[in-house]
């Protein structure tokens, strides 16, 4: 049986990503990080998306594991360059998804578990370098030396721009569910939109609100 584990953060890309893998494989198993994000709430989203598919979801606490970001300290500005390096945003959060997908592993493994799917994207990855596919490589080799056993990352938007993200969500009959169930918004807001929720003053609703009217006019949608 083709098995995967997704890290699903209730998002629109690992969301996205998660009805992707529907298609490919014959049972899903998911995981989401607690790890203090400011729009924590996103990981409710992510709870009732897999209670709805009936896909086991299982949240991992990393609260005191990651700082000197904007996305876990709420009195930091979301729109300004990171302290520690000024070529990021202040959103990066360090080490995120190094710890994220050496988790996973783990957790593959030990539950016999050959794929592992993450919603990276390199075209619009915000100046992220963990979301870079040469980092995913890298991972991957790292990942079987340590467990001596061969597990493949899967990157369905790593060479997708937001817009085209949207348009895989159409194809996948999923507008609905992004645009009602996920949450991408920084701040958390519940601010409701055309194209889902959230306000346009954080990089990650931009992002996404650019992304949907650059589909629409190219009548992806």
């Amino acid at each position: 049986m083709k098995n995967a584990l997704i890290l699903l953060s209730g998002g629109q890309d690992s969301t996205t990503c998660l009805f992707w893998a529907k298609s490919k494989f014959n049972k899903l198993m998911a995981i989401g990080f607690d790890y203090n994000q400011r729009h924590i709430m996103e990981l409710e989203c992510a709870k009732k998306i897999c209670d709805h598919e009936k896909i086991q979801f299982e949240i991992i606490k990393l609260n005191k594991i990651f700082s000197n970001s904007a996305l876990i300290d709420k009195n930091k500005d979301l729109n300004t360059n990171h302290p520690l390096n000024k070529n990021l945003p202040n959103s990066f959060v360090p080490g995120r998804n190094l710890i994220f997908l050496s988790i996973a592993s783990a957790y593959a493994v030990n539950n016999n578990i050959n794929n592992i799917i993450i919603g990276v994207c390199e075209a619009d990855y915000s100046g992220y370098p963990d979301c870079r596919k040469k980092f995913i490589d890298s991972i991957k080799d790292s990942i079987f030396l340590a467990h001596d056993k061969n597990i493949k990352i899967h990157t369905p938007l790593m060479h997708l721009n937001k817009a085209k993200i949207w348009k895989l969500a159409k194809e996948l009959r999923i507008l609905d569910i992004i645009i009602n169930y996920t949450m991408t918004d920084y701040n958390g807001s519940k601010n409701k939109n055309e194209w889902g929720f959230g306000k346009l003053d954080n990089p990650a609703s931009l992002l996404r609100s650019k992304g949907y009217f650059e589909a629409k006019k190219n009548k992806w949608l």
